[in-house]
């Protein structure tokens, strides 16, 4: 297999299952954790190796090193795997997608940007989604109509507070996850439930037309639900673990043991709520997104700078959802191929950034 964000949770989670299944890993691709990927070059020696920043070569263990996206997109041109894990974070995810598709891989994707910008010009016959929420609902799907397909969101860091505090929420107040250690960027997303709403447009793109919806469930062991027409509901439980969806996209037939069951007379009681566009203002535009899912792209350029600003303390924490929402409101754009998605997302960083 190809792994690109070998040292991020997913990453990590992909090489642990690699290592169950005695699987070769051809490429590695990370970002800047070059302490962790030479650990990982220890143990799976792969062919080659790319990462983000050339100046960090020196220090890595491997005689077959490259930095930089085109040296990503030649690996998996380049590669023999059938299988590319795409585990990259953001928009800089979705070259290596096309590329994948182009050179006839399976993609194991939990890149959600490659879908949120740019669905309607990917083959989504190539994915196999990773992300729980999407395997949870490929897991229920049966031959029987279907009203709707549900996900579930925790909430995020900001679930129990009071929303007046809201607009004085640091960037350390958005990293303390209720439920797991994930990322910065997606822990954000979280907070806002910007990636919730990414989500459900992946689900759009993944399953087709149909009725989608979130709620929170707030102890994260179920992942999705769907709302069968004769008026039954079946929920996908599981501990919040990425190796069993990765498990699945190596092998449809997946039948080793993989993670503990749940117990539930341990869990005991579960909560749910409603998510409120008073405490998470970007979901006002979550069923207008659904019916045009094509300005994803406009959502996703706006996302990434209005996180960039609030990190680099240049707007509070609310400000990402007005950014979000303005951008939204501004750009009444729809890309016609995939040249223009490239072209829009440049387009509205440049001008929110200016």
């Amino acid at each position: 297999m190809v792994v690109l964000g070998c040292t991020g949770s997913i990453g990590v989670n992909t090489l642990a299952i690699a290592k169950k299944f005695a699987l070769d890993v051809e490429v590695l691709v990370c970002g800047k954790n070059i302490k962790l990927l030479n650990e990982q070059l220890k143990e799976f020696n792969p062919k080659v190796v790319v990462i983000s920043d050339a100046d960090d070569i020196p220090s890595v263990n491997h005689s077959n090193v490259f930095a930089g996206e085109e040296n990503i997109l030649k690996a998996i041109e380049d590669s023999k795997s059938e299988l590319v894990v795409n585990a990259l974070v953001g928009f800089m995810g979705l070259r290596p997608t096309l590329k994948a598709i182009q050179s006839d891989k399976k993609i194991a994707l939990a890149n959600k940007e490659s879908l949120v910008a740019c669905g309607n010009f990917i083959d989504s016959s190539k994915i196999q989604p990773i992300d729980s929420e999407h395997f949870g609902l490929w897991y229920l799907l049966q031959d029987r109509p279907v009203k709707k397909m549900i996900i579930t969101a925790s909430g995020g860091a900001f679930r129990d507070w009071d929303i007046e505090k809201l607009h004085g929420a640091t960037l350390a107040d958005t990293q303390k996850h209720p439920n797991w250690s994930m990322g910065q960027k997606i822990t954000i997303d979280s907070a806002t439930m910007v990636n919730k709403m990414f989500e459900l447009l992946e689900a759009r793109w993944l399953f087709g037309e149909g009725k989608y919806d979130a709620i929170i469930e707030t102890k994260s062991l179920i992942h999705a639900l769907i709302d069968f027409k004769d008026g039954s509901t079946t929920a996908h439980f599981a501990h919040a673990n990425m190796q069993l969806p990765i498990s699945y996209a190596i092998d449809a037939k997946m039948d080793a043991s993989i993670l503990k069951h749940i117990d539930l007379l341990e869990v005991a009681s579960l909560e749910f709520r409603k998510i409120e566009q008073e405490r998470y203002p970007v979901w006002q535009i979550k069923n207008e997104l659904l019916n045009n899912p094509n300005r994803g792209v406009v959502i996703n350029a706006a996302n990434e700078v209005a996180i960039e600003k609030f990190i680099n303390k240049e707007i509070g924490f609310m400000d990402i959802h007005k950014t979000i929402l303005d951008a939204y409101e501004a750009y009444d754009i729809e890309p016609k191929n995939v040249d223009d998605v490239f072209a829009i997302d440049a387009k509205i960083r440049k001008e929110l950034r200016r």
